[in-house]
């Protein structure tokens, strides 16, 4: 069988393709241009060593059009956009399986650590067995068509094992480090980068209390987030955190830490793996960001495509913008973009 790997140069795809190969596959190579100074020298060492066709495949224009103007447009909103989640929707899973195709590939595989099984029909997306680099959290957004033509070689080892048999195969990239920041802004200097690709210059405003006193001047809504509490400059007795963002009105609210926490929220854009749709409240584990512990909360379909959530235990800082995620043990259910959030009553449908 024909498969694409996506091949960044990093050493969880490397070893995905090594592995593949391994198992009999005839596997290609591709990695996507997603910037104008992508570099793609390690992933053609590596396509080399194991002896595979590789391709680098210009996704400039995709990944602009669907990851960054999402979250230059998020971030104007006031939100957080997550946009590894919106790459792993509109180019990992989509344009590059498209292009998959084109190849007569049909399967594509990534490095990601997470797990797919087909349960009678139906393909289910797992936790990894390395649970401390598990990536599901980023991978909601895949439909059964996807799933279905999609591997992930790495998702039943940890990252250690990763590391021995990239070591062993004598995979020349096999003590590079992990990338965390995200990709188009390497800096991690957000602010500085909307100003630049969107040519909007942040706007000063007032910092307020809940009450609505003045406390101090921001810097532009854009360089803060919900629960963010470095970089306030406001002098105070106790630690005070971002609790309201309003673009409308163009000010940033603080408050104390009990502020910051919220029992319910509303997510949109709902996507359902393990079942079509709930047809009724549910009772799940529901995790609002990447390293966040997963907690009971109950789950009610107010239309197709949104849901309420409410916590058994109010959550620090759900953020708009971000996605909250629903477990049944290691198995991911579905999930969404959280749209807005508050306490009870806040939130009346």
């Amino acid at each position: 069988m024909k498969v694409v790997v996506a091949m960044s140069g990093g050493i969880d795809s490397s070893v995905a393709a090594a592995l593949l190969k391994e198992q009999g596959y005839e596997v290609i190579g591709i990695t996507m241009q997603l910037q104008p100074l992508s570099q793609y020298a390690d992933a053609q060492k590596v396509a080399h060593m194991l002896s595979i066709p590789h391709y680098v495949v210009d996704f400039r224009d995709v990944f602009a059009r669907f990851v960054i103007a999402d979250f230059c447009r998020e971030y104007s909103l006031g939100r957080t956009p997550n946009p590894c989640i919106r790459c792993n929707q509109h180019i990992k899973f989509d344009a590059l399986l498209n292009r998959a195709k084109e190849l007569g590939a049909e399967m594509i595989a990534t490095g990601h650590y997470a797990r797919i099984r087909n349960d009678h029909g139906r393909y289910l997306l797992k936790k990894s067995t390395d649970r401390h680099k598990d990536q599901t959290y980023f991978l909601y957004t895949l439909t059964q068509e996807q799933l279905q033509h999609s591997l992930f070689p790495v998702g039943g080892l940890t990252k250690e094992e990763v590391r021995r048999i990239a070591e062993k195969l004598e995979i020349p990239i096999a003590d590079k480090p992990g990338s965390q920041e995200i990709c188009f802004i390497p800096d991690n200097n957000y602010a500085r980068f909307l100003q630049e690709y969107t040519d909007i210059t942040p706007k000063p405003g007032p910092i307020l209390d809940r009450q609505g006193n003045i406390l101090g001047e921001h810097h532009g809504i854009t360089s803060y987030t919900i629960g963010q509490r470095k970089g306030l400059g406001i002098a105070s007795r106790e630690p005070l955190y971002v609790t309201a963002i309003n673009p409308e009105k163009n000010t940033i609210t603080i408050g104390g830490k009990s502020e910051v926490y919220a029992s319910e929220l509303i997510a949109s854009e709902m996507n359902w793996i393990s079942i079509e749709k709930p047809d009724g409240p549910i009772i799940i584990k529901a995790r609002i960001r990447y390293r966040h512990r997963e907690s009971e909360a109950k789950v009610t379909p107010t239309s197709d495509n949104e849901v309420m959530v409410k916590f058994t235990e109010p959550q620090m800082a759900p953020t708009p913008g971000q996605a909250v995620i629903f477990y049944d043990g290691d198995t991911v259910v579905g999930g969404g973009t959280i749209s807005k959030v508050g306490n009870a009553g806040d939130l009346i449908q």
